[in-house]
């Protein structure tokens, strides 16, 4: 899962790397810092690494889309949130290019594609945080609470009502970056696409960054933290060796969040109480401050490479469909499909000890 475009990079006078430090805010083009540094290495670190996590983020989420459009047809509410999960990664990869490309000249494709890249980029990320936490929630309602869901038709409808709300609300929430978003030229041969606030507008500034903390990383991780909390302590009262498995997917997921999100909303925090604090900070300061951006955003990106290892690609009855996918293409034949499909199957068996209601593989 992935952050907002930092808002606070380095602008070029000239083409010598001869640079000045300004916030993307024209009212404080006024403090100047030296930050040569800083240019050079993000010119060098978001295009290479925004590339690898474009190219194997698309891969992972294409093949769980693929996988539920022509084989699971979402049939229960964990596929719909799959689903849902991947869609918004994958959208939300689709921007990265745009914004490689960015990192490495200039904004080149113009103001209305500024409006459109940063509001896609910011409705994919509400979306795909708010349905990590509905998934934590779906999967307490069927562990913990032994909830019958697999059918039910009632359910159903509500979890795609749920989803349906998410993604209206992360359109709300998306409004200033449509409205405010703004391509020019801040600094001579510089091409800017950032957040334009009004004059004294630091309440507004303030807002955008509290929501995004708030709604893209508070929220879902209390979330998990209180639903896992209580599917592992119900899984630790199980029987059986395949609780085992769960709970290490358990911790994996939280880690796993807390590694890529946590380190980006830190920094994004003391950007907001840089904003409301009437001194202002030094030179040393704001250049940590950028080089802390730049690399634990692109932290934060890699979430979406990992959601369809986390959520998808663990699960049994993934493996089925992917082997399914791999007969048809004719990467492996029909007995090699059906031998793999007994093996499972008796492996399957074997651990029947846990109870359905206590495994997170159907999830």
């Amino acid at each position: 899962m992935a952050q907002l475009p930092f808002t606070e990079i380095p602008v070029t006078t000239d083409d010598s790397f001869e640079f000045e430090y300004a916030i993307l805010d024209p009212s404080l083009f006024e403090t100047p810092c030296e930050i040569s540094g800083v240019i050079k290495f993000g010119r060098f670190f978001m295009p290479s690494l925004y590339g690898i996590i474009f190219l194997t983020g698309l891969l992972g989420n294409l093949l769980v889309i693929v996988t539920y459009i022509c084989y699971v047809k979402l049939k229960t509410i964990t596929d719909i949130y799959m689903m849902n999960l991947a869609i918004a990664d994958m959208i939300f990869l689709c921007t990265l290019p745009f914004w490689a490309v960015d990192g490495y000249t200039d904004w080149i494709f113009g103001p209305f594609m500024c409006k459109i890249m940063n509001g896609l980029y910011t409705i994919n990320f509400y979306s795909c945080m708010l349905t990590l936490a509905c998934v934590s929630v779906n999967r307490y309602n069927f562990i913990v609470q032994s909830t019958k869901m697999l059918k039910s038709k009632t359910k159903m409808v509500h979890s795609k009502l749920v989803c349906t709300g998410i993604w209206v609300l992360a359109i709300i929430l998306t409004l200033p970056e449509f409205i405010l978003s703004e391509a020019y030229t801040g600094i001579p041969d510089r091409i800017i696409c950032t957040m334009v606030y009004p004059p004294n507008s630091d309440i507004i500034k303030v807002g955008v960054h509290v929501t995004q903390m708030v709604v893209g990383f508070l929220i879902p991780f209390v979330t998990m933290i209180i639903c896992y909390t209580f599917i592992a302590k119900t899984l630790l009262h199980a029987k059986g060796r395949q609780k085992s498995k769960s709970l290490k997917i358990i911790i994996a997921v939280v880690i796993v969040f807390i590694i890529c999100e946590l380190p980006f909303n830190i920094v994004l925090l003391m950007q907001t109480l840089e904003i409301m604090s009437e001194e202002s900070m030094s030179c040393e300061y704001r250049v940590n401050v950028d080089y802390a951006i730049i690399v634990t955003e692109g932290i934060a990106y890699v979430h979406c490479c990992l959601n369809p290892i986390l959520y998808v690609f663990l699960g049994v009855k993934f493996r089925n469909n992917f082997l399914k996918i791999l007969k048809d293409a004719g990467c492996i034949s029909q007995k090699q499909l059906a031998k793999y499909l007994k093996t499972e199957y008796e492996t399957s068996q074997q651990k029947s000890g846990i109870s359905e209601t206590t495994s997170l593989h159907p999830l």
